[in-house]
Order: C-alpha cells, then sequence, then structure tokens
C-alpha cells in the first residue's frame, strides 16, 4: 500500500515546527499597507517598531525603508565621524545614523550628525532644532534623495548647516542656511564652501578639513 503525502501544512521543517508556523515565523515585519496609504504614521510610530523591522525613515506620514549602504559609503561616513569627533568642540557631539525628528510626520537619518551635546544617551532620536550640522553621503541610490529632498526637508526644519559629501572622488560641499527667503518663497541652503583637497569653514566653529582623511 502506497502512503498518503502528508499535506504541507503538516511538513515538519528542522525546527519542528508545522510548516505554516515556520513560515509565519520567518516572514519580517512590513509596514501596515492601509496605513501606508493612508500615510498617517507618526514618531510614535517609529518608537514602538518590532526588534525584526528595517531601518526605516518617516516621510510625510509614510514609512520608507533605508537602502543599505555600500562599504564605501560607510568607510566614508566612519572617516569622517572619527575627524569631527577629535576637532568638535566640546559643547557638541558627533553621532552616526542617528534618527532626527523634523516634524512628527517626518523622521530622517542624516549619515552623520553633530549635535549640541547633552541629553540622554539612551535615546533613539533627537529633535532638529538640536542639530547643528547634518551631513549626506551621496550614493548611486540617493542621488536625488541626498541632493534635492533631505536638503529641502532640513532646511525646512532649520538645520543650520548642510553638507553633502559626492563619491569617486570624494567632494564635499558645504551650505549654510540663509537668512531670507528664496525663490521657493521659503529659506533654502546656500553654498558657502566646496572642496576635494581641504574643506576651510567658519561656522558652527572653525574646521579646516584635508579631504584625503575622509576618503577610504
Amino acid at each position: 500500500m502506497t502512503a498518503e503525502p502528508i499535506p504541507a501544512t503538516e511538513t515538519r521543517g528542522p525546527t519542528g515546527l508545522i510548516g505554516a508556523e515556520l513560515d509565519s515565523a520567518a516572514a519580517m515585519w512590513q509596514p501596515d499597507p492601509a496605513r501606508q496609504r493612508r500615510a498617517d504614521h507618526t514618531l510614535e510610530d517609529l518608537l514602538t517598531l518590532p526588534h525584526d523591522a528595517p531601518r526605516v525613515e518617516l516621510v510625510d506620514g509614510v514609512l520608507h525603508v533605508a537602502p543599505s549602504p555600500t562599504e564605501n559609503h560607510q568607510d566614508i561616513v566612519s572617516l569622517l565621524w572619527s575627524w569631527l569627533r577629535a576637532h568638535t568642540p566640546a559643547d557638541y557631539k558627533v553621532t552616526a545614523g542617528m534618527s532626527v525628528a523634523l516634524t512628527e510626520r517626518d523622521v530622517r537619518i542624516p549619515d552623520v550628525i553633530v549635535r549640541r551635546a547633552g541629553g540622554s544617551g539612551a535615546r533613539h532620536f533627537v529633535t532638529a532644532d538640536q542639530v547643528v550640522i547634518a551631513v549626506e553621503v551621496v550614493s548611486p541610490g540617493t542621488r536625488r534623495t541626498d541632493r534635492f529632498a533631505k536638503p529641502g526637508e532640513y532646511a525646512a526644519a532649520g538645520i543650520r548647516h548642510y553638507w553633502r559629501i559626492e563619491q569617486d572622488p570624494v567632494h564635499v560641499y558645504a551650505y549654510r542656511l540663509s537668512d531670507r527667503p528664496g525663490r521657493s518663497g521659503y529659506r533654502e541652503y546656500e553654498l558657502v564652501a566646496d572642496s576635494a583637497d581641504s574643506l576651510k569653514l567658519t561656522e558652527p566653529f572653525e574646521i579646516s578639513i584635508p579631504i584625503s582623511q575622509i576618503t577610504p
């Protein structure tokens, strides 16, 4: 007599879980599609994400999974963080990969921030008014966001300084928030310095970065 096949839902895997349970256990967290359509996520939702959730940003109430960075990207971030940490005055703190709440419905993760010192080291985000410099390292998949979307959002939130770092070769563009509205009717960033050799600035403090020291 030929044995009847066991239904797939009853097949046990190496962990002893029933197939359906195994599939369920292995399923990764995903944003709620209904709430994504309503665009009603807030900062509070980010603070209660499950441990298996990917790194996400919040843009106008919609959750966006942050793309995985390349090794070169991360090397530039690490080198810049290390340089700034060694040369930043004591009343500032340098952090990489920290969430910044721009509004209740907008949360971005700059590659590096320089913020005012103080506050709990156990917190998961800082607010825009605490950020002095926001830095983004541009990768192929983030060009439009880093060159256009994020500067506009950071400017609207009142972050005084924005740095954009292009790769191949490494070139740093430093912007300062204008005191007067631009053509858009809102305050915009104006370029104050850029270099592929040595970036020299007087705001928010004296800075002179040899670009070779943040180049992988």
